[in-house]
């Protein structure tokens, strides 16, 4: 397989188009088909950026700021009073640096180095979608039983943590939401359907959250990423399809990768934060890094200011009873070493090679504070050739798939992730991209046996029900006498698994 450049490219689909007007509500009625005049915002998205300006969160700085971007050539998309965070576009190469020079900003920056609505593309391939003819092979060859899935018999990540034993104990409360920061969820899936939450999402690309019927759904099958993963967590035991870790909690889709490149700007992410705060999310998966940078290094002025503009926003949400999931990454780094290369920043233009210290330069979001930072396993509970881990920064395991050492006794004998994926098909995908909602699944459990554990608390029991096996004596996948990756640490907690594989069964028992 090949290098992998973000949690949500780990494996991908063929893609299939949608119809944009049909599925997102665009061009209603009474719209005119006369061309409009273009705004002075859209005028200048040949050459301007957006940026993150973050200030003093009070009214009077916060107004005083605004009048200095319009000085400075620049547009306010919004303001987010409440964290000092302003977006604006501006097409003035000295933006970012007119505003670092205002009174009442802390930092500001650059958000991409490449222009609004820049074409790009998202590093697409093929995954492997079950077939009708697969999916019915599957099910002759499983052993079902009452309270089982037709394609259960493939989830061999759902016995791993216990959670299709689980399910019968306690399936989680409808009173629980996560919310998938993705690229979208097909609400229309059969598996998905009766859990999701369409008061609770929304589609924040642009750093404006538009809640608009379907909003929140994929640009096209392409985008498939958060499908997936919302499958993982919540796909319901109606008797079709999977089933999900936590089958009786809701689970709801804030779409934030753009559709011309497919990346998940800072500003996007942002407002995702923000609106699943307000709207009283429980918890949050985050399966992907905040673009363009894999590490955003505090020495850099717009690297300073995405990272601060991101960890307000999350903070904010954590403050509100928000806890935050995350992937620690598919590049096999050691976040608790002394130095990292990264060769894939920036994704959006040209990258450069850049040794890093993972200690300065941080991943967004899992490396920022009360985040859970959730490494990948396979079948045989040993951390996936891929996962990136650290001591000390990886807070607990979950499968995430390994299709090339780890490989389940299954109908498929397929090492990676079955779930949902739009149009209600379903397809084995793999990557930390996967663990996470697995993490975040067992989350919603414990949030639904503990209703008022704030984040903090939450965080706690995860780590607490968590199985660590454990270093393994040898990590020399391939067998060439090299070890792949070093664990360090002991049998509590050590860089490979944080404080252990996540456990469905004792969250709820």
């Amino acid at each position: 397989m090949a290098h992998l450049r973000s949690r949500r490219r780990l494996a991908l689909a063929v893609p299939v188009a949608l119809s944009l007007t049909a599925s997102l509500g665009f061009l209603p009625a009474t719209a005119s088909a006369a061309p409009q005049p273009a705004s002075a915002e859209q005028a200048t998205d040949a050459t301007a950026l957006a940026y993150v300006v973050n200030t003093k969160a009070d009214r009077r700085t916060i107004a005083s700021v605004r009048k200095a971007i319009a000085a400075a050539g620049g547009t306010v998309v919004v303001t987010h009073d409440r964290i000092g965070v302003i977006v604006a576009h501006s097409a003035n190469p000295d933006f970012a640096k007119k505003m670092r020079g205002v009174k009442g900003v802390q930092s500001a920056g650059a958000t991409r180095t490449a222009p609004l609505k820049a074409a790009g593309t998202t590093d697409l391939g093929a995954a492997d979608f079950v077939t009708a003819d697969e999916a019915a092979r599957i099910e002759a060859a499983s052993a079902r039983t009452p309270d089982s899935e037709p394609l259960e018999a493939d989830q061999w990540d759902l016995r791993a943590i216990g959670a299709d034993k689980a399910a019968r104990i306690n399936p989680g409360s409808s009173k629980v939401t996560v919310a998938v920061i993705d690229t979208g969820v097909d609400d229309t899936h059969p598996d998905l359907a009766p859990n999701f939450s369409k008061s609770q999402s929304a589609n924040c690309v642009g750093g404006k959250a538009d809640t608009s019927e379907g909003a929140w759904r994929p640009y096209t099958d392409e985008d498939y990423h958060g499908t997936h993963v919302a499958g993982e967590i919540a796909a319901a035991r109606n008797g079709i399809g999977v089933a999900g870790v936590a089958p009786g909690v809701k689970v709801s889709g804030i779409k934030v990768s753009d559709p011309d490149n497919g990346l998940f700007y800072p500003e996007n992410v942002v407002c995702a934060f923000m609106f699943a705060a307000d709207h009283g999310v429980e918890i949050t998966n985050n399966s992907y890094y905040v673009d363009p940078w894999l590490y955003n290094c505090k020495d850099d002025p717009d690297q300073r200011a995405i990272l601060d503009a991101v960890n307000r926003a999350q903070l904010y949400a954590q403050r509100k009873g928000t806890l935050h999931v995350a992937s620690a990454g598919n590049s096999n780094h050691d976040l608790a070493s002394d130095a990292i290369v990264d060769e894939s920043s920036p994704n959006d233009t040209t990258p450069v090679t850049r040794t890093i210290d993972p200690g300065e330069c941080l991943d967004l979001p899992t490396q920022l504070p009360g985040v859970v930072t959730v490494s990948a396993t396979g079948v045989n509970n040993l951390k996936s050739y891929y996962s990136t881990y650290g001591k000390g920064v990886v807070d607990v395991a979950a499968p995430g798939g390994d299709g090339r050492y780890q490989t389940p006794d299954t109908p498929s004998k397929d090492g990676r992730i079955l779930s949902t994926m739009p149009n209600g098909q379903y397809a084995f995908l793999q990557g930390t991209s996967m663990a996470s909602p697995h993490a975040a699944g067992v989350a919603a459990l414990l949030k639904s046996k503990h209703p008022w554990a704030p984040p903090a608390a939450l965080q706690a029991l995860l780590k607490a029900q968590a199985n660590n096996p454990g270093c393994p004596e040898s990590y020399d996948l391939d067998g060439d006498g090299t070890q792949d990756a070093t664990c360090e640490g002991g049998s509590r907690v050590n860089g490979f698994y944080g404080f252990g594989i996540v456990d469905a069964l004792r969250a709820v028992r």
